[in-house]
């Protein structure tokens, strides 16, 4: 058995030492830089610091370098690293109305009080491979000091949807990476753990929930990109010092609507928030707090992306990836044990259909030849 250890490991040290020499590739060509990584692959580090639960473009970076571009296992690097860090406490909430957006696009109002930012986006270009423009790009309209109120908020201003702020009744935000998962959850939880799970995941189950399967009928009410303040209130103190700015995305999602003769029919709510650049996150994020919002809406679980205990046990990446890559790692003596059975059921079988050939008049081969079929 020592034996047989002490050769895994030098098999695992060799795999590594391989798997560090095809990630190097070509050495005659410069090596990749995280720096470079974060300044001109945003959107690909916006995913990986969303998920991974950590605002670091470089570090991020340098999770992709290392993880060879699997986007999974630099999720996977930076959540890792995470846990090493100390916790000093809670940021303030973001007031993400008073961002001053680089992006700023409505599907629902075309003239949209302080205009439309078209900004940096790939969504009115050809899907054509073309030459690198090294030229700098001109002004997509900047709007200045520009005021420009949420959508919604002017939805709300006429009753017309249903209100942000938190009742009462509702409880305080939970942190999903101290608290274990229990269901059901808040929507706080929800939010913290559909803006950690798989982009794909979530993209497939909010396209799922526009062909039907949920009650969503969404409109983008508003789409933001910017920068805002990040602020700490610190004990001794007293008030909330500034940490510095981050680049986020929101997506403001105006849903399907209800009412009763009770009450007067309004619109309802759908909302994401990722790190970076992650437009179409953001997005997906959105359409599925929406559909998880059944309980809230009196409304029946009839599709996948309103079961929330679905939802939120298959969206992370991280426990999904090990999941299911650990069937990669040794399983002899389980599957021994199987093929042992198997061999067995396979050798009963064999005596039967030889009895039944020896005597097909036999009462209990005619048994044997009713159970078998």
């Amino acid at each position: 058995m020592y034996v047989a250890v002490k050769g895994g490991e030098r098999a695992i040290t060799n795999a590594h030492a391989l798997l560090a020499k095809e990630g190097r590739g070509d050495t005659g060509l410069p090596a990749l830089d995280p720096s470079q990584i974060a300044e001109q692959l945003g959107v690909l580090v916006s995913r990986v610091m969303t998920e991974g639960s950590l605002y670091d473009p470089e570090l991020a970076g340098r999770a992709l370098v290392q993880a060879q571009g699997d986007v999974l296992e630099a999720i996977t690097l930076i959540r890792s690293y995470r846990t090493t860090l100390p916790r000093f406490g809670y940021s303030e909430p973001v007031d993400t109305g008073a961002l001053p957006p680089q992006r700023r696009v409505s599907a629902t109002y075309k003239d949209l009080p302080g205009g439309q930012q078209l900004g940096a986006t790939f969504d009115y270009t050809h899907r054509l491979f073309t030459e690198r423009d090294t030229a700098g790009p001109e002004s997509a309209g900047d709007t200045g000091d520009a005021h420009m109120p949420r959508v919604t908020d002017l939805l709300a201003g006429g009753d017309l949807i249903e209100p942000a702020e938190p009742g009462p009744l509702d409880p305080e935000p939970v942190d999903i990476t101290r608290d274990p998962t229990t269901f059901p959850m808040s929507r706080a939880g929800r939010l913290q753990a559909l803006a950690r799970g798989d982009e794909g995941f979530l993209l497939s189950l909010g396209y799922s929930t526009q062909r039907g399967y949920g009650r969503t009928h969404p409109f983008a009410g508003e789409i933001r990109v910017g920068e805002v303040e990040v602020e700490f209130l610190a004990p001794e103190l007293g008030f909330a010092v500034p940490m510095g700015r981050i680049e986020v995305t929101e997506c403001q999602m105006i849903n399907q609507f209800t009412g009763s003769s009770d009450t007067p029919a309004q619109f309802t709510r759908g909302y994401g928030l990722t790190f970076g650049r992650g437009e179409r996150k953001a997005m997906s994020m959105s359409l599925v707090d929406r559909a998880l919002r059944t309980d809230e809406f009196g409304e029946r679980i009839v599709a996948p992306a309103q079961d929330e205990e679905f939802v939120i046990s298959h969206s992370d990446n991280v426990a999904a990836t090990g999941f299911v890559e650990h069937l990669k790692l040794p399983h002899y003596v389980d599957f021994q044990a199987e093929l042992a059975l198997v061999r067995q059921l396979h050798e009963d079988f064999r005596r039967r259909v030889a009895r039944v050939v020896e005597d097909p008049t036999d009462a209990r081969t005619r048994e044997l030849t009713t159970e078998t079929s």
